[in-house]
């Protein structure tokens, strides 16, 4: 190979489009394994967990340690569901595609594919139910106006 060769980056291959939703890549790991050499089923729900946290943080929704100051962050689950439909064998890039299929005053749910990097491969879906809480009283509080206009851009529409 030539230098010139060497020097001309290559460009990284463009994420695909979705009618719905974001794709968010993760990482797994050789330690999130289990002994049959799978990824282990708990832990796509953590796997999830960090691509909605890198999507959140995106928009300026984090916990940085006050719940007082988390605001919309400060938010609980209420149901998990998740359904595995082909093994994860090995570690390596994968991504996770995001959704809302329901964005409530005080409550939502959101749907996930655990994928191949490029989407195409789907290894397990769900959806998670999360509740507002008022950092005070624990109770259920509304969504903020911002962060209902960041998930009304992620709402799955009626297809």
């Amino acid at each position: 190979m030539t230098a010139e060769a060497a020097a001309v980056p290559v460009p990284a291959p463009a994420a695909p489009a979705l009618p719905y939703g974001r794709l968010l890549p993760v990482a797994v790991h050789f330690d999130d394994l289990d002994a049959l050499g799978l990824l282990h089923n708990a832990r796509y729900p953590v796997l999830v967990e960090r691509a909605w946290t890198a999507l959140w943080s995106e928009h300026g929704f984090r916990f940085e340690g006050d719940w007082e100051a988390a605001g919309d962050a400060c938010n609980a689950v209420r149901e998990l569901r998740i359904g595995y439909e082909a093994p994860v064998v090995r570690p390596g890039a994968y991504a996770v595609h995001l959704w809302l299929e329901r964005l409530g005053d005080t409550g939502l749910t959101y749907g996930f594919r655990f994928c191949s990097a490029d989407g195409s491969v789907t290894y397990a879906r769900g959806t998670r139910v999360l509740v507002r809480l008022d950092a005070g009283t624990l109770r259920p509080t509304s969504w903020s106006d911002r962060f209902r206009a960041v998930g009304r851009e992620l709402l799955r529409s009626g297809d």
